[in-house]
């Protein structure tokens, strides 16, 4: 089809505006729902003056690394949508590079700031500039536009309009998950976020299961194959196996009880020979579902007993205890300190609490399912979950805490620390630390002349 025939086909939604700077496009920007043509930026719209008006909203930087607060303290809320429609625009823009610029700016915008009645208005037209970079784009720009995917859910919460967005960009992102040819970054990416938005949005019990079913593909290919194989040795597609593992466990949580009864009799068996990985984040990983499919199993039968406890539990106390020089010392802190909690989870049914801190409130995570659920949520939204938390109906319902707090300007103004503050006090740690450091290197010299 030729490029003049691709640009007046129409499309969903109205915020998408035609050539010309994103300013204007905004201006002419109208609600989601309405049919208008769609048309990219024009090389004669390229020009210095368009593209310099437009730069500040492909900086995805300027949401990322403040969130809110500066908002409330150098804008205000007609600002930062004035600035979302010009990111919208720069969606259909020329360049890779802007697209995905902008791409990850609605997205730090979302994870920073709730924005519900404007992105109902949008749903639409963000939704095709998601399809559209999913399937013309490469790995960076379909990895942007699947995150912003799984926060546009998170936002919008389980109903009629995230199950739409749903139906239009799960079989794309299923398609990318299971395209062999295509980056493995992409596939991982895209494997996480379609997890979530599954997990959010999901109404049609089949389709989960068949979400199940392309993920269990997946990572069951670094199951133990070989009886006379001890170790399983990573691969690049290993990251993809440890997303879609993880993806998996967290729909698991979802299903019937009958399901989960399927899923424990296909997998429990399996899934440990993946504690031999030599692939550190694949035997974490690994060893945290295997930690909850115990505690659905417990759930489900309080006198639940798995046959192979004996072997299972010596190769969970080895992992707890591994002291093999060959590894890392940061992997192998990093894995004694999860396998102490597996261990203690398979053998006494205990969970170390956590206590989770959002502004005035507590958030106490006591069982595997709300930590592997809180982990998955604050993967997709970094900075901004304990932002979510406060704010999101949606997550305060996944987790228990009721409706949102409600506070004055006053108990807001006295809970944040300014920027100032912030840099105050990160600089005394930091000289604080270089002093205990010191004071370590001037005692080892001492010994060493004393020797």
């Amino acid at each position: 089809m030729p490029k003049n025939k691709k640009r007046n086909t129409p499309h969903r939604g109205g915020s998408a505006g035609g050539g010309g700077s994103g300013a204007a496009a905004a201006t002419a920007a109208t609600a989601g729902g309405q049919h208008r043509n769609v048309q990219p930026f024009s090389d004669e719209d390229a020009s210095i003056e368009t593209m310099s008006h437009c730069s500040g909203y492909s900086d995805p930087s300027s949401f990322a690394e403040d969130g809110p607060e500066v908002l409330d303290e150098e804008g205000t809320q007609e600002d930062l949508e004035y600035k979302l429609k010009g990111l919208i625009d720069l969606t259909l823009d020329k360049s890779a590079k802007t697209r995905q610029a902008a791409l990850e700016g609605i997205k730090n915008a979302l994870a920073s700031k709730m924005l519900y009645e404007f992105i109902l208005e949008r749903r639409m037209t963000l939704t095709d500039s998601i399809e559209r970079c999913l399937k013309k784009g490469k790995s960076d720009e379909q990895r942007a536009a699947a995150a912003l995917a799984s926060v546009l859910c998170i936002q919008l919460g389980p109903g009629i309009e995230s199950e739409e967005i749903l139906k239009t960009l799960g079989p794309i992102l299923k398609k990318i998950i299971c395209d062999g040819s295509a980056s493995i970054q992409a596939r991982q990416t895209c494997a996480t976020c379609f997890g979530v938005c599954c997990f959010i949005a999901t109404d049609d019990i089949t389709e989960l299961y068949s979400t199940l079913e392309c993920f269990e593909n997946i990572f069951t290919k670094s199951y133990l194959k070989e009886k006379d194989t001890t170790v399983i040795c990573s691969t690049p597609n290993t990251v993809l196996h440890i997303s879609s593992l993880l993806a998996w466990t967290l729909l698991l949580t979802i299903c019937p009880i009958n399901e989960v009864k399927k899923k424990l009799e296909m997998h429990f068996h399996k899934l440990p020979s993946l504690l031999s990985c030599d692939d550190v984040n694949m035997r974490i990983a690994a060893g945290e579902s295997l930690a909850l499919l115990f505690e659905l199993a417990r759930g489900i039968e309080s006198d639940f007993f798995y046959e192979d406890m004996e072997s299972l539990t010596q190769v969970l106390r080895a992992l707890a205890t591994d002291g093999n020089k060959h590894r890392a010392k940061v992997d192998k802190r990093k894995q004694r300190s999860v396998f102490r909690d597996v261990l203690r989870a398979v053998e006494e049914r205990d969970f170390p609490t956590e206590t989770i801190k959002f502004g005035p409130e507590r958030m106490y995570i006591d069982c595997w399912v709300k930590k592997h659920t809180y982990d998955t949520f604050k993967e997709v939204l970094g900075s901004g979950m304990q932002y979510h938390l406060q704010s999101n109906e949606f997550l305060r319902n996944v987790f228990e805490l009721g409706p949102p707090v409600m506070l004055d300007a006053a108990t807001l103004k006295t809970m944040k620390i300014s920027r100032f503050e912030r840099h105050l006090y990160n600089s005394a740690a930091f000289k604080a630390r270089t002093k205990a450091r010191s004071k370590c290197r001037d005692k080892r010299a001492d010994v060493g002349e004393f020797f």
